[in-house]
């Protein structure tokens, strides 16, 4: 069973991780943080889905911050905070960031 999310900002439902093998993602997190990692998106995240924050083991060495897509509820917070605009719904992402999505998928498969 796919677990699914509801984002009442847009009214839709989506899966999380995997349908088919396709790999989804609430929100991906791209280049612009890489380097930055503000954490205002840490702030205002209602489930904690956001990593790795300030406190937390291998934040200086990260060189940016990603989402769980477990996690996510896609409630859209993490976008209207984040002061680089690093932070994009998967569908919205811009094409030459497209590999994000792995990346960030990636960093949760450790």
């Amino acid at each position: 069973m796919i677990k699914m999310y509801w984002n009442y900002a847009t009214a839709k439902a989506y899966p999380a991780k995997r349908l088919n093998q396709e790999l989804l993602m609430a929100y991906v997190i791209a280049l612009p943080c890489i380097g930055v990692k503000d954490g205002a998106c840490l702030a205002v995240c209602p489930v904690d889905c956001i990593h790795p924050t300030k406190d937390e083991a291998g934040f200086a060495e990260a060189e940016q911050l990603y989402i769980d897509p477990g996690e996510c509820v896609h409630c859209d917070l993490c976008v209207e905070e984040c002061p680089v605009q690093a932070i994009f719904p998967q569908d919205d992402l811009p094409t030459e960031w497209r590999h994000f999505i792995q990346k960030n998928a990636a960093h949760y498969e450790k």
